[in-house]
């Protein structure tokens, strides 16, 4: 977990004045174990990180002057950035090439097996193969289904219900394994892991959830649930691998592991080194964590995010899991230029990624609570289980919906050359048209394409419907792939209707400046690809980013603006349906503490929002010289405050700074342990100078090095939108209200949330309190 005992370095010291004799022993040197770290589920200060890594800096360049060996540190510790981006980026690389060299060969297991080599997938087995011709270059006698296997049978019924009955089969094997392995070993491996990994970023803590166990369980069961042939794919997941690969890197160097606020700038570098692999988009995946997943992105992480991503690209195309030399699987080459009146069934594409982002989101959440507030929740392995046993039935039929969803999108986004075996390229071709032979021009579709046409219907169909249910289950899941699917599908309907509308009226006023007969002017598979990113960004509302992840994805520069026409009409129309992408739903239905960037509006102040409340009791302080050990236990003891402010006296109440709970605790245990002289009646001080004291009393003891001087105020008359500014840039954990100088109270980043809430009348309590 993130939580490695770190110590930081802040030093104990305690004076043995008697009376304002004695030697001062301001500084022991033992640094004060955990001073300075956070409990699980607490958000962390930024400035206070940034600060005490300043401070770490500023001791480490001092040093480098003394001697050779402290100048080698330095750089060691200058470098030690570019090194973790190294190994993100060649374990996240390595872990992706496996992850897709397995779920092919698994996939493919669900059919049949290779007898040549029973761990080639069957695309590999077909390649050895000497007797596969190059028209049937999917079909040779090394790979056989299970049914001819088992029986010799290749065409009969009794052959196909043996083939369908083992499909479902190994489908339900896969994903019985995939969810039992989440249950037992890692529960943190669920889930795509955006929305965890977005309030990470934002400064919260999850102990565990980029944990080493959390990384491998999520990697095996990954290739388990994409195998299994359920609506998800194994995109979104990645970035959470990546994460836990930045978070192991992070435990080996100490300015990492040690600064919570250091490690978030790794981590948004992991964050786009995964999406790089995912889609074998480098620049994509900054953009992407730059857009969606990251919350403080300093340029420096930005170039560092650069190079993560460039090397996970390029282990990935080292191992070539696709054996195309590509870095991705559905790489497209068109030739064809696309023109103005295409706009038209490109904007009606975006409109229906909009719908389909805002049904999926609103259906999903519903599903979602419902499985979080009833009985449903208690059979995560019995409702993996039916969900895959309804897809792999429902899934078998149709061969659209049989094989992979990574493979149907490349089949979607495919051209129809010469050579293409698809059902979707049964074209009728006229013998006596003269052409050139890799123009092949419109044509008029054949049999083969309607029947596609229908069964492409239906999957869509399946595909909306079954990704609502499967995305939230107890298995990890990602949703760019599914969502792909179900836009790439519809593209294709369009795209085929457009052409044949073209190829039938091509004297029609519109077709006429763009489509000669006997020329190739429409190209469905780019309606395909358009009506991809639309779906996509309809429910995760990326804009940039999501436009660059496609074009390269697909190796079409030509197609920027159509892309980006699309992206924008889908997030428009989604916008209009509701403001919150997918991830930012799944954080609020959580109850994660996260402040998204949205503006607030409200004309509140920030006496409405600080506790306490009028007719609470007063705050809970400290004094800075009145206070004994015992009054600060038993305040421990009976407060659950993350913090305390302390003041001059009670009756003046001027502020004089903030002490952490936790170091308060710590620094007590470790005073009565160590340092004699310590008891219940010892006065504790936070000032330079002991209290004058009688004689008879115990030794005081001092705590001014866990005070922080500089704690953020307001003003009771801020308005709420700064204070709400202050906390989202600055990245604040708490904030204290002063009037004229005088404590009035106390703001936390949970009651700003709260406050969010009922001004957009949602339940407040819906928001995870520590």
């Amino acid at each position: 977990g993130s939580g490695s005992s770190s110590s930081s370095n802040i030093t104990l010291c305690h004076s043995e004045e008697m009376n304002g004799a004695g030697n001062l022993m301001d500084f022991l040197d033992e640094p004060l174990p955990d001073v300075g770290t956070y409990e699980d589920f607490h958000t962390i200060d930024w400035l206070r990180e940034k600060s005490r890594d300043t401070d770490r800096h500023r001791k480490i360049t001092n040093r480098s002057k003394e001697s050779i060996w402290e100048f080698v540190k330095s750089l060691l510790d200058a470098w030690s950035g570019w090194v973790v981006m190294l190994l993100i980026g060649l374990l996240s690389g390595t872990l992706a090439g496996v992850i897709d060299l397995a779920v092919d060969w698994m996939t493919d297991l669900k059919e049949g097996v290779c007898l040549s080599a029973f761990w080639y997938s069957h695309e590999q087995c077909c390649w050895t193969s000497n007797e596969t011709t190059f028209a049937d270059r999917d079909k040779c006698p090394q790979w056989q289904k299970w049914a001819e296997l088992m029986t010799g049978h290749t065409e009969s019924a009794g052959a196909y219900v043996l083939n369908y009955f083992l499909y479902v089969l190994w489908a339900l094997f896969f994903s019985f394994l995939a969810v039992s392995l989440v249950r037992v070993f890692a529960p943190y491996a669920c889930g795509s892991g955006i929305p965890e990994i977005k309030t990470i970023l934002s400064g919260f803590i999850i102990r565990g959830y980029l944990g080493k166990w959390t990384l491998l369980i999520k990697t095996v069961t990954l290739v388990l649930a994409v195998s299994s042939g359920l609506s998800l794919g194994k995109e979104g997941p990645l970035v959470h691998v990546a994460c836990c690969c930045g978070n192991l890197f992070c435990s080996l160097f100490s300015k990492y592991s040690k600064n919570e606020g250091k490690r978030r700038e790794v981590l948004s570098a992991a964050a786009a080194a995964g999406v790089s692999v995912a889609f074998g988009a480098p620049i994509g995946g900054v953009l992407f964590s730059l857009e969606e997943v990251s919350y403080y992105f300093p340029l420096k992480t930005l170039w560092r995010s650069f190079f993560a991503a460039l090397v996970a690209a390029f282990t990935l195309r080292s191992i070539n899991p696709f054996g195309n030399n590509r870095l991705v699987l559905f790489y497209v080459e068109y030739h064809t230029p696309w023109y103005m009146a295409e706009l038209v069934p490109f904007i009606l594409l975006g409109v229906f990624g909009g719908l389909w982002g805002t049904l999926f989101i609103r259906g999903n959440i519903a599903w979602c609570r419902r499985r979080k507030t009833t009985q449903l929740g208690k059979y995560p392995v019995l409702e993996v289980i039916v969900v895959t046993g309804i897809t792999a039935i429902l899934a078998f039929p149709n061969p659209y919906t049989r094989r992979s969803t990574s493979e149907l999108i490349s089949e979607l986004f495919n051209d129809c050359g010469a050579l293409e075996s698809s059902q979707l390229c049964d074209y009728i071709n006229n013998p006596n048209m003269s052409r050139p032979e890799d123009d092949i021009p419109d044509r008029p579709a054949g049999p083969g394409v309607y029947m596609a046409l229908w069964q492409l219907a239906l999957a869509l169909i399946f595909k909306i419907v079954i990704t609502i249910f499967t995305f939230g289950m107890k298995i990890p899941s990602g949703l760019f792939i599914p969502s792909m699917a179900v836009g790439a599908i519809a593209g294709r309907i369009v795209g085929i209707a457009v052409e044949q509308m073209a190829y039938h009226h091509h004297d029609w006023i519109i077709f006429k400046n763009w489509c000669r007969p006997g020329a190739d002017c429409v190209t469905p598979g780019l309606y395909a690809m358009v009506g991809a990113a639309a779906c996509l960004g309809g429910v995760t509302r990326m804009t940039v980013s999501l436009v660059v992840i496609m074009f390269e994805l697909t190796g079409g520069l030509e197609y920027i603006v159509p892309l980006m026409a699309a992206a924008v009409t889908s997030k428009w129309v989604a916008d209009a349906f509701g403001k919150e992408g997918i991830y930012e739903a799944h954080i609020r239905l959580n109850g994660y503490p996260y402040l998204d960037q949205d503006e607030f509006t409200h004309r509140t102040l920030a006496t409405d929002v600080m506790r306490p409340r009028r007719n609470e009791p007063p705050l809970s302080v400290l004094t800075q010289d009145s206070t004994t050990v015992e009054d600060v236990e038993t305040l421990i003891k009976e407060t659950d405050y993350n913090g305390f402010p302390v003041v001059v006296s009670r009756e003046s109440e001027r502020l004089i700074g903030f002490v952490q709970r936790r170091d308060l605790i710590l620094a007590i245990k470790n005073a009565r342990q160590k340092q004699d002289g310590v008891v219940s009646n010892s006065v504790v001080y936070f000032t330079e100078d002991a209290p004058q004291l009688p004689a008879s009393n115990p030794q005081p003891l001092k705590l001014r090095r866990i005070l922080n001087l500089s704690p953020f105020t307001v003003t009771d008359h801020t308005p709420m939108e700064t204070v709400v500014d202050i906390f989202r840039k600055l990245g604040l954990r708490q904030c204290l209200v002063t009037r004229s100088g005088r404590l009035l109270g106390i703001i936390t980043k949970k009651d700003v949330l709260r406050h969010m809430a009922q001004m957009m009348n949602q339940d407040p309590e819906s928001i995870m309190f520590n």
